[in-house]
């Protein structure tokens, strides 16, 4: 275990299994509704990036990659509350099915901001896939069709999810040491 984590809540094989488990859900899901364009799967970057490459190979459909950038954070621990577009989708969305594949929900303001300029581009339908959603008071109401893991709210690391861009690369999530962000 890295030393700047607390403890582990999430095991790489944890990990894995609900991948499969909401990989095959999303195949299920859309398995009558999309032809051999398939689905766009959106990664909100950084974090989901390494999610949605494993979350990909345990769909079984044909399937697109994109991703945007967006932020709320900059390297605090917390939502500044201001949403920023730092990089746009190159695909034409319109008439596709589209499932965020999003890393953490937290406050819900940058997902509920994504979910509105995505909205307006005419998709057949849109749906997020969150790994974690954080148990936050007064988080926004962000319906997700599939959930990975429901976490505390402690700040959290690893398998995408970073503090000032650290601990992307760790196979597993921990709890931040406070120590290590308190600075």
């Amino acid at each position: 275990m890295h030393p700047h984590i607390d403890r582990i809540l999430y095991t790489e094989e944890m990990i894995a299994q609900r991948n499969k488990e909401m990989g095959q859900a999303i195949t299920e899901e859309y398995r009558d509704k999309v032809g051999e364009e398939g689905i766009v799967l959106v990664s909100v970057l950084r974090g989901a990036a390494i999610f949605m490459a494993d979350l990909a190979r345990c769909i079984d459909l044909p399937l697109e990659m994109d991703y945007m950038a967006v932020s709320s954070y900059g390297n605090g621990t917390t939502s500044s509350g201001r949403v920023r577009m730092l990089k746009d989708l190159s695909t034409d969305i319109e008439g596709r099915h589209v499932v965020i594949a999003e890393d953490i929900l937290d406050s819900g303001l940058t997902l509920q901001h994504l979910l509105t300029i995505l909205g307006q581009r005419k998709p057949a339908s849109i749906q997020v896939v969150a790994l974690l959603r954080k148990d936050t008071p007064n988080q926004i109401d962000i319906p997700c069709f599939q959930t990975g893991f429901v976490c505390p709210n402690e700040f959290v690391a690893g398998y995408g999810l970073d503090y000032a861009e650290h601990y992307r690369n760790l196979p597993y999530i921990g709890v931040l040491k406070p120590e290590v962000y308190a600075k």
